[in-house]
């Protein structure tokens, strides 16, 4: 099937019973299936069927990510603010870093009713919600880049460190990154709406263009793929040139180092292999999306592996949000002795299965994050 993907009432990434050239919806519609219309060469229109495998696995994902995201990122902000109280930027950051996860992580269980069902919050629900998420997307990717530069003052450029790596300056470039986070996320919240289709409900941006009933196709299209090339620029690739620059000059002075190096650089990689793996393939696959837009992939069973690519790509970088406790933070001895004292604290049960979970104290210790209050002689990158 060729031609040009036709724009309907709907945007073309979320369309579900769209009407036929009639105006019907056609007989074999479900909640099971999403349809849209190709303009043929010999100029009939043609339809394109579009499981929803997402109903299927999506929300199982997303339940798994809210609970382990909800677990980890509330015990790193319990510790921060409890045990540690923000003494340095690397705190500073840590605890926004948590809060931008957390607040990613509880859009999950909104994203995966409306997955498996529809939307059913409201159009404010819709606004609010994916606004959130919308935000803290990019300020979480932003927050990570921070910490790499952090982690490259801290070891690289140690003396220079103990002026510029201080609790005020980290409030600093924290409330930049949200500022920074807020910026980014536009276009999109300004094209957030509750949208319905028959008895389909939905929630994502309308990339609407036009006054009254008119519809500009071609301006609809530029701001889909606007925001497509947008994410993948300022969401990965600026980023990724920071963070591989920080951690090769990280990696090279551990090199350099008499003490035990081993173990910090293993992290290191760990941390910049975790990232990749997360952000490359959702970043890919929208790239290959902005080119379905632009009509260089026009066929549509590509348009289904695309679709179907999105779903679960966009998955994985989410898993991102429930590991970055694991990969900044409870690698660090200093957090565990942290937690054991605050869990010790705490009269619950469920406090005391925690304490049995946290590794006991180790001896690996290295020099990596000397300089940081939080992660104070740890493994932890």
């Amino acid at each position: 099937m060729t031609g040009t993907l036709a724009v309907t009432a709907f945007s073309t990434t979320e369309n579900s019973s769209t009407q036929d050239a009639q105006g019907s919806t056609p007989a074999s519609s479900t909640e099971n299936y999403y349809y849209y219309y190709y303009n043929l060469p010999d100029g009939d229109i043609g339809l394109c069927v579009y499981e929803r495998h997402g109903a299927i696995f999506l929300p199982v994902l997303y339940s798994i990510f809210f609970l382990l995201g909800l677990f980890g990122n509330s015990l790193v902000i319990w510790v921060i603010s409890c045990g540690v109280r923000l003494r340095s930027m690397t705190d500073v950051c840590l605890l926004n870093l948590a809060v931008a996860d957390l607040l990613l992580m509880c859009s999950l269980p909104f994203l995966a009713y409306q997955a498996h069902n529809q939307w059913l919050f409201g159009d404010g629900m819709c606004k609010v919600v994916l606004g959130i998420y919308n935000i803290v997307f990019y300020s979480g990717i932003f927050f990570v880049t921070l910490m790499s530069i952090d982690r490259y003052l801290a070891i690289v450029h140690a003396v220079y460190a103990l002026k510029v790596r201080t609790r005020s300056f980290g409030m600093v470039a924290a409330a930049v990154v949200w500022v920074a986070g807020f910026t980014a996320s536009f276009p999109e919240l300004t094209f957030l709406k509750q949208q319905t289709s028959g008895n389909i409900t939905k929630c994502f941006p309308e990339y609407y263009a036009g006054t009254g009933e008119y519809w500009d196709t071609n301006a609809s299209h530029f701001w889909q793929v606007f925001s497509l090339f947008k994410m993948n620029i300022i969401g990965l690739i600026i980023p990724a040139i920071v963070i591989c620059f920080c951690y090769s000059r990280i990696i090279w002075r551990l090199m350099l180092s008499q003490r035990s190096k081993k173990q910090a650089i293993r992290l290191v990689v760990i941390v910049v292999t975790a990232f990749f793996s997360c952000w490359i393939p959702y970043n890919v696959t929208s790239f290959f999306k902005a080119l379905e837009l632009l009509h260089i992939y026009t066929e549509c069973e590509s348009s289904k592996a695309i679709r179907l690519a999105l779903e679960v790509t966009e998955a994985i970088a989410y898993s991102h949000s429930c590991l970055n406790p694991f990969l900044y933070v409870f690698v660090g001895e200093k957090f565990r002795r942290h937690l054991i004292k605050l869990v010790n604290k705490t009269p619950c049960k469920l406090c005391q299965m925690i304490k049995t979970c946290i590794p006991q104290d180790s001896r690996v210790g290295s020099t990596y994050s000397q300089t940081t209050s939080l992660d104070e002689r740890s493994t932890g990158v």
